[in-house]
Formats: C-alpha cells, sequence, structure tokens
C-alpha cells in the first residue's frame, strides 16, 4: 500500500480578522464545525455480541461518519470474526487476537496490546481515542497506549459499581488509574456520573451526562404481531446475575400461577440460562415460557412486537436502552427503581418497582388489569411519544462538543502523567503505575525504533472527508449524470 501524508484531520486555523466579540464567535463556532476529527473506538464489547454497550458504539459511530468524521473501531476476535471487516457506510472495524478472559473481557498485561493498537493508531491517523465500559480491559489498555503516545482521549462509562466488596473496589483503583489523565469522561445518566465521579476521585467538571438513544425508525409497533387470547410478557435481557434473573425465576412461577393466559417470552443467553430452565421444568411450563436463546439485533424488534408487556429486572443500571426499545414498539414498560433507570422514561411510559419479586409481581398486575380493561394507552401514542425522547444524532452532536473540547486541551507529557499518578492514585497504586507507565514508554520508544511510524503504511479511509468509499460513489454518480463524459 502506498504511503500517504500523515497529519491531523484538524482544519487549518482561521486567520485573524476583525476584533469584535460577535465575529469572534461566529468564526469559532464555523471552525469547530469544520473540524473532522479521526476517532478511534475501543472496546471488547461489540459486534456480534449482543448489548447496550454494543448498540451504543455502532449507532454513535454511524451518526459521527454521517457528520463527515472518520471512525475505526477496534474489538478482540469473535471465533471465526478476525481480522478487518466493513460494516454500513465503511465503517472499518479491526478485530485483534486478543485473548478472551471472562464474560467476552480480554485478559491484560497492559503490554501486549501495544503493538497491535499502535499500528492501528498510526495507520488510520487518529487523533483521538474514545474508550467504553468500565468491564472492558480493552478499553483500559487503549486509553493507557494512548497517552503514551501522546493522543487525546475520552472514555464512556455505560454501569454502575458498588464501593463496598471486593471487586468493586479493585475495578474501582484501576479506573481511578485509568481516569486520573484521561481528557474527558462521559456518562449516560446523572446517577451514572455521580457514581464515576465518587469512583474515580474525579473533577466532576471534566464529566459530561449524554444518554443513550434508540432509532424509532427500527423500533416501530405492529399490534398485528400479538396474540391477544393471551397475555405476554417479554424480556430481553443477558442472562446473568446483575440483570436479576434470580428475581425473574421468582415471578414466572408466582404469575402464572394467578393467571393461566400469561405467557413469557425470553431472549437473551448466559450463566443464569439453567434457573429458568429448572423453574420451566419444575412447574411444567413448557407452553407458556418460551427461552429463545440469543438474538441478533434485527431480530430483536420482531420478539418485542409479539408482547403487550416489557419486562426489566436489573439489579443495577447506568441507562437501560431496552426499556426504551420496548416503550418505542408499544409495550406497557414494567422495571425496576434502580440507578439511572427513573431518568430515562416519563413516569406516564414505566412502572417502576422495588427490585423485589413481591414489589414487581404487584407491579406487573397492576399492568396486567390496565390491559384487561383496555384502560392503557395505544402502541401508537407511546411511539409517537419516546420517538421525540432520544435520537442518536443528537448523542453524536453533543458527543461532536466533547471531541472539539478535547482537540484543544493538552495531553499531559510523561513528567506530568508521573506526578499525577502519584498524586492521585495513592503512594502505593501509583507508584506501581508510574513504573507501569515509564515501562509502556521505553516499550513504545522499541517498537519505533524497530518499525519506525514512517514505514508503517497509511490505511486508505473508508469514512470521514477523505473516505475513498464517497469518492467512488460520487464519481458513479457523476458518470451517471453526465453519461457523455464516459470513456
Amino acid at each position: 500500500m502506498g504511503h500517504r501524508r500523515r497529519g491531523h484531520t484538524h482544519a487549518p486555523k482561521t486567520p485573524p480578522c476583525l476584533n469584535t466579540h460577535s465575529s469572534n464567535t461566529v468564526q469559532h463556532a464555523d471552525h469547530e464545525q469544520s473540524i473532522k476529527h479521526s476517532i478511534c473506538m475501543v472496546s471488547d464489547f461489540f459486534y456480534p455480541n449482543m448489548g447496550g454497550v454494543e448498540s451504543h458504539i455502532y449507532q454513535l459511530s454511524q451518526c459521527l461518519i454521517e457528520k463527515g468524521h472518520k471512525v475505526v473501531i477496534a474489538t478482540h476476535a469473535y471465533g471465526d470474526r478476525r481480522g478487518i471487516r466493513y460494516l454500513t457506510n465503511g465503517l472499518k472495524v479491526y478485530y485483534l487476537p486478543l485473548q478472551v478472559m471472562y464474560n467476552q473481557s480480554t485478559s491484560t498485561t497492559c503490554f501486549h496490546s501495544l503493538p497491535l493498537l499502535r499500528c492501528i493508531f498510526v495507520r488510520e491517523c487518529i487523533t483521538i481515542v474514545h474508550a467504553h465500559s468500565s468491564f472492558s480491559a480493552m478499553a483500559h489498555d487503549a486509553l493507557f497506549h494512548a497517552k503514551t503516545m501522546g493522543l487525546n482521549t475520552v472514555f464512556t462509562d455505560h454501569s454502575l459499581f458498588g464501593f463496598a466488596d471486593l471487586s468493586s473496589v479493585l475495578t474501582n483503583k484501576l479506573l481511578t488509574v485509568s481516569l486520573c489523565d484521561t481528557n474527558h469522561i462521559v456518562c449516560v445518566s446523572y446517577t451514572s456520573k455521580e457514581n464515576t465521579v465518587l469512583r474515580a476521585a474525579l473533577d466532576p467538571e471534566i464529566v459530561s451526562v449524554i444518554p443513550n438513544a434508540v432509532d424509532p425508525t427500527d423500533f416501530t409497533p405492529d399490534p398485528c404481531r400479538r396474540d391477544n387470547s393471551k397475555i405476554t410478557i417479554v424480556v430481553i435481557s443477558r442472562l446473568v446475575y446483575r440483570k436479576g434473573i434470580d428475581l425473574l425465576s421468582g415471578i414466572i412461577p408466582e404469575l402464572c400461577g394467578r393467571h393461566p393466559d400469561l405467557c413469557f417470552l425470553i431472549g437473551g443467553e448466559g450463566p443464569k440460562r439453567i434457573i429458568l430452565e429448572e423453574v420451566r421444568e419444575k412447574y411444567q411450563l413448557h407452553d407458556r415460557v418460551r427461552l429463545l436463546g440469543a438474538l441478533d439485533h434485527k431480530d430483536v424488534r420482531d420478539v418485542l412486537v409479539q408482547g403487550h408487556i416489557f419486562l426489566n429486572t436489573s439489579l443495577t443500571e447506568a441507562f437501560c436502552m431496552a426499556i426504551v426499545e420496548g416503550a418505542s414498539c408499544g409495550l406497557q414498560v414494567v422495571s425496576t427503581r434502580v440507578g439511572g433507570i427513573p431518568e430515562v422514561l416519563p413516569n406516564e411510559l414505566v412502572t417502576l418497582c422495588e427490585p423485589s419479586v413481591c414489589s414487581l409481581c404487584d407491579g406487573l398486575e397492576t399492568v396486567i388489569e390496565k390491559i384487561r380493561s383496555g384502560n392503557v394507552e395505544s402502541p401508537a401514542a407511546i411511539h409517537r411519544k419516546v420517538q421525540t425522547l432520544y435520537t442518536w444524532r443528537n448523542v453524536a452532536e453533543r458527543t461532536e462538543k466533547v471531541y472539539n473540547r478535547v482537540c484543544r486541551e493538552p495531553v499531559l507529557p510523561l513528567s506530568a502523567r508521573l506526578h499525577r499518578l502519584r498524586s492521585h492514585c495513592g503512594a502505593v497504586a501509583g507508584s506501581i503505575f508510574s513504573f507501569i507507565a515509564v515501562i509502556n514508554f521505553l516499550f513504545l520508544l522499541f517498537l519505533q525504533w524497530l518499525r519506525p511510524d514512517s514505514l508503517i503504511d497509511v490505511a486508505v479511509d473508508a469514512s470521514g472527508p477523505h473516505s475513498r468509499l464517497k469518492q467512488q460513489v460520487s464519481q458513479k454518480t457523476s458518470k451517471t449524470a453526465n453519461p457523455n463524459n464516459l470513456t
């Protein structure tokens, strides 16, 4: 592959002009709109794995590409899906050969991923590294390496954590180290912001709240798909402890015993599936409880529209996209009152309950009674309300403002990073990670000596202002419009 001149994707600075406040403001706004960033999204969680983080990364990337930015995604390999893949609108995905340790998160030594991520950052002329999810070891690695390489960094936290148990203490310490010198942090709800600021001891001024969203055109109601001879409760979730599957296993026999016409439609996969299978077997509910297993994103809407009620039993949640998708399909939503969920939907669109079997059963009974009496809004009316609440274009516009702010901020040099780590993370952890930062820097120098940046071929852009895909489309369009110009 031929060489192409490297450089930032920022537009040249506007030359000095009239010294008036209004003209400077207009020029500043125009300059920010003209800036086109080269962004690398990094997380262990991406398609074909399914979940809120995966959907967030994909939808945000598509909207940023629509606004003219270059976006690539780095994640670990999923089975045979490895190497480089291209998705809609030229979204390039690097599936890296990294070892998965637990629950789709890779193992980390903070060094084994540096050669791969450095190659991507250099090949793609990355200017901003945007990592996602506290659970992702690859995201923390990418932040660490990006700062070593002098790149601006942004982190989006999608989860809530406690403060008491051992796993939370260790995760919070790792988060403190990762975020103490990160340029900006994004949280998906105000509850999540408070949680992250406390866990990582952050300055609230560098933490923004940008909620998730749903593409309303992907989740439209279809009442004809419902079987009105029975009431169907839909659950779509990872079947893991923090999603409240133990609560669901208590709700199913309780409500099925009260209502002979009640059915459950459950989509998702995870280690807690065995509990649901045992409940179904014990109470002989094979014809009333269907376990669909893992669902492709394109199939989620087809499952949702078959139900009357969407049930969410999460024990902790920063922002639950699933309840927005359920409401967008016109379902009555019943959810636990935990984390950032009370911020997501207005009260008339959701019934909130305490995270207990008794409270959730009472909430479901109330909604079932409303459905039987016909005292509920039509699916179309619910959809019209939801489609104006959250849009991905709005999320992308707000994220773009974060990028514009970040690109004007300096990246800390190594000496300042070491001081920040020691002063912010404590004497022991700060010293350990300062040592790791020095080793990481020396390893980067070794890699640059072994294979200088100038010898790494620059990739052909599939998105962004220099997208080869857009150039080909425009050429085909011009040839079709002017057939006499064909040679």
